[in-house]
């Protein structure tokens, strides 16, 4: 993506998103499109950066963040497939908040563990992008954590850890193997199953921190939805 649209306006600008259709176009339908299919990430991916967006302690501006998603394909998009991409993601970003606030399952159907890595692709794609996400998002984790005051517990730092880890893990199981020595290659091999049975509930404990953390930096979430923040009923 160049930073501009074929109209020269910055693709994901305030004033640019604020023409977008009142009807929010699914993320999926996006990829119906060969031209968008050609030049966006993924469509795990993206959905799992966008996840990353919706558990973060702070949210950034659509103008922040929707660029981190598509930045780099090196394509150039008209302002309907601008207007097009950002109802897409803020739908995206609305529906993952909601899964959020009613405790739904946060990791979609279609990520599943197989010993096949072609039937792992959506998984390691997801997980890949809320890594992707996530390390985008460092500085506002990093703001909300020296403005919090956390309740005694285990060290807030340990459970982040040890939730990337096992993201990292996931994402790429032949990277993580590769790297072990012999020995602990081919217990973590056996053991893969049952850290991705652990998955769902990091995904929560994740979100659960974010939202800890989230209490530092009142009212972010006006932009987004209306009310208290959504992940307030799950534990956020």
């Amino acid at each position: 993506m160049h930073g501009k649209d074929s109209n020269g306006r910055h693709p994901f600008s305030s004033d640019q998103y604020s023409q977008a259709r009142p009807k929010l176009a699914q993320l999926a339908k996006l990829y119906e499109e060969p031209y968008l299919r050609q030049q966006l990430p993924p469509l795990f991916f993206v959905k799992g950066h966008v996840f990353a967006v919706a558990a973060s302690p702070e949210i950034p501006m659509p103008e922040t963040w929707m660029p981190w998603v598509i930045d780099g394909q090196g394509a150039r998009y008209t302002a309907d497939h601008v207007n097009t991409i950002a109802d897409a993601l803020m739908a995206e970003l609305r529906a993952t908040l909601q899964a959020m606030r009613d405790q739904k399952r946060l990791l979609p159907a279609a990520c599943q563990w197989s010993e096949m890595p072609a039937q792992r692709m959506e998984l390691e794609s997801w997980l890949t992008g809320l890594l992707h996400g996530h390390q985008r998002l460092e500085a506002c984790w990093q703001e909300a954590w020296s403005r919090a005051s956390l309740q005694p517990g285990e060290d807030p730092a340990k459970r982040l850890t040890r939730c990337l880890k096992l993201f990292t893990v996931l994402a790429n199981p032949k990277l993580a193997i590769d790297c072990r020595p012999e020995t602990a290659s081919k217990q973590l091999r056996q053991n893969l199953p049952t850290l991705f049975a652990q998955l769902p509930a990091m995904l929560v404990e994740y979100v659960t921190l974010a939202g800890e953390l989230a209490g530092a930096l009142p009212n972010q979430f006006e932009t987004f939805q209306r009310g208290r923040d959504p992940r307030e009923t799950s534990g956020k």
